[in-house]
This record gives C-alpha cells, sequence and structure tokens, in this order.
C-alpha cells in the first residue's frame, strides 16, 4: 500500500447531509396536469344522469304551466272541442285585478311566517337541550323525533282531527280542566284564524323533527374552547349562543330557513284533508286556491297563473337564500 493511500481516510457523511433528489427524505410532489382538455366535461358528465331525471321530472310539467298561463283552456279545451287560445297576460291581469287572490296572498304569508318561526325556535331549543341531557334519554328523543317525522300526513291528520275535535277532543277536555274555563263543544274551526292556527301546528309538529336533528349535528361541531373562552371572559349563556353558537351555525340556520319558507308556502295535503277535500274561503292558501281553480271551476288556465305567480315567489326566496350564502362564503 502506498504513502497516499494510507494517509487518504474516508469522510462518514455528516448527519445534516442533505439526501439525494427524489429519495425518501423528501417527498416526491405529484406531477401536475397541464393540459385543460377535458377537464370541465368530467364533472358535467359525472351531473348529466342527474340533470336529466330532473329535466324530465321537472321541466316538461314546468314548460306547461307556463304555457296553459298564457292561454285560454278550460273544459272545452280539454276535451278537444275547441282549440287552446293565447291570451298574453291576460289571466295575470285576471288574478291581480282579483281581491280575493291578494287574500290568499297575505294568508299564505303569516301562516307560512308563523309556521317557520314556530319550527325554527322550537327545533333550536330541543336541539340545545338534546345538547345537555343524557345518552339514554337523547336516544328516546331522537326515537321519537324519527318516529314523528316519518308517521304518514293522514294519520297526522287523523290524530290532530281527534285532538281538536269540538265533542271528544283531548284538547278540550284538558283545557276544561283548568278552574273557571269551559271549552266543551269548542269548535276549533268555526273562524279561519283558530283552524289555521290548528292546521299550523299540525305543519310544525311535522317539520320539527328535522330542524332539530340538523341543529343537533351541528352543535356538536362548535369548539367547546370558544364557548369556555367566551365564558372565562365573563360572557352568560345567552351572550354565547348569541355571538359564538348563532355566527357558527348560521350557515345551516339560513338552510333550514330557506327549505322551511319553501315547505311552508307549499302546504297543501294538511289544509285539504283537514277540511274534508273543500277548504272554506277563509281556510285557502295559494295552493288549495290554485287546485281550487283549476280542478273544481275548470279554469286551468287560471289556476296555471295563480300556480306560476307561486313559482316565482318561492324563486325569491331561493335567490335571497343564495345572497346569503354567497355573502356566508365571502366573510368565512
Amino acid at each position: 500500500m502506498s504513502a497516499a493511500e494510507s494517509t487518504t481516510t474516508k469522510v462518514p457523511p455528516t448527519r445534516h447531509s442533505s439526501p439525494p433528489a427524489g429519495g425518501p427524505g423528501r417527498p416526491r410532489r405529484p406531477a401536475r396536469r397541464t393540459g385543460r382538455r377535458g377537464s370541465g366535461a368530467y364533472p358535467w358528465g359525472l351531473l348529466a344522469p342527474t340533470l336529466l331525471v330532473l329535466l324530465l321530472v321537472l321541466g316538461y310539467p314546468l314548460v306547461r304551466l307556463v304555457t296553459l298561463s298564457f292561454q285560454k283552456f278550460g273544459q272545452p279545451q280539454l276535451w278537444g272541442f275547441k282549440p287552446a287560445e293565447w291570451v298574453g297576460f291576460d289571466n295575470f291581469t285576471a288574478i291581480f285585478k282579483d281581491s280575493e287572490f291578494w287574500a290568499v296572498v297575505v294568508r299564505t304569508v303569516f301562516f307560512a311566517a308563523g309556521a317557520v318561526i314556530l319550527t325554527m325556535v322550537l327545533g333550536m331549543l330541543l336541539a340545545l337541550l338534546l345538547q345537555r341531557v343524557s345518552p339514554w334519554v337523547k336516544i328516546l328523543v331522537n326515537i321519537a323525533l324519527v318516529a314523528s317525522w316519518a308517521m304518514p300526513i293522514i294519520v297526522a291528520v287523523t290524530v290532530f282531527k281527534w285532538m281538536f275535535d269540538s265533542d271528544y277532543g283531548v284538547l278540550n277536555w284538558l283545557i276544561s280542566r283548568l278552574p273557571g274555563i269551559d271549552f266543551i263543544g269548542h269548535n276549533w274551526f268555526a273562524t279561519g284564524p283558530e283552524g289555521l292556527t290548528v292546521i299550523m301546528l299540525l305543519v310544525v309538529w311535522g317539520a320539527v323533527p328535522f330542524v332539530t336533528i340538523t341543529l343537533s349535528a351541528g352543535l356538536t361541531q362548535v369548539p367547546k374552547e370558544l364557548e369556555e373562552a367566551a365564558r372565562l371572559d365573563g360572557a352568560g349563556a345567552l351572550s354565547v349562543f348569541r355571538y359564538v353558537t348563532i355566527p357558527i351555525l348560521k350557515p345551516l340556520i339560513v338552510m333550514l330557513t330557506t327549505l322551511s319558507v319553501i315547505w311552508d308556502m307549499g302546504v297543501f295535503p294538511q289544509v285539504y284533508l283537514m277540511r274534508g277535500g273543500h277548504p272554506e274561503p277563509e281556510f285557502q292558501l295559494l295552493t288549495t286556491y290554485s287546485y281550487d281553480k283549476a280542478f273544481v271551476v275548470n279554469d286551468y288556465s287560471g289556476g296555471s297563473a295563480i300556480a306560476l305567480v307561486t313559482v316565482v315567489l318561492l324563486l325569491g326566496v331561493v335567490a335571497v337564500y343564495m345572497r346569503q350564502m354567497l355573502k356566508i362564503g365571502e366573510v368565512e
């Protein structure tokens, strides 16, 4: 061995030496696709079946509704004795000049507003209550909520008819147990406001379970650290709920409120069944009023015009919902 070879020593690699590119010390970045070809078609391909079903289920009825609202279409046109006549905006002019139509619109708005407010308040209270009870009680309450939510409407209507019956109703019997009050034989459907209040309670009873279960799931996502920090800063229960819980649940509350407005403005079977298939004028909402116009009076074009106005009102609610959701997205 030469002197040069004997004096040469191998230096071991230091701990801080960088590993080779692509080695185990540095994870490889996934290759980016630079091509844009087909990037926009793939999501639309996935959505195509759903959009096709919606187009078939909702597209044709909506187009037919719009068409009938601009035509004169009654029984002669239905049976083919006369062709449908295009009348432009005459159907809308007729219903807008009708004072009964505006009374129905106001009644529908008040009915929907009362039902939505009551549903959201009761749903929120029950959701908060479920966060503070034992697991067994929570399971039992959830079972009761799902059972009431799954109950068919005709069964729920039968139960409410029995509860509010003038002769054998359990509610009249319970109220009459109070000192100085005699409600035996009281007819809850003698006037429109009382009768619509009963129907509103029926609607709320069927809607509260969905709102309660959804808000209860949302409350589990509220960070406990924020609530504890707010309490340490001296905030009370109401302040914690207002400034911590509500802002976090705001997207969920906006969504549930919008859905409740759409559902409650479209209430039909509850009113129709509670009044035995013949709602009196003081019980008419937009849905039942449109139905009576089309299938009782046989004015299909007028009923279609009323239904189209209802659709436009609901689209306005959806537009407000989308605007609120966009604002929430910008804040986040």
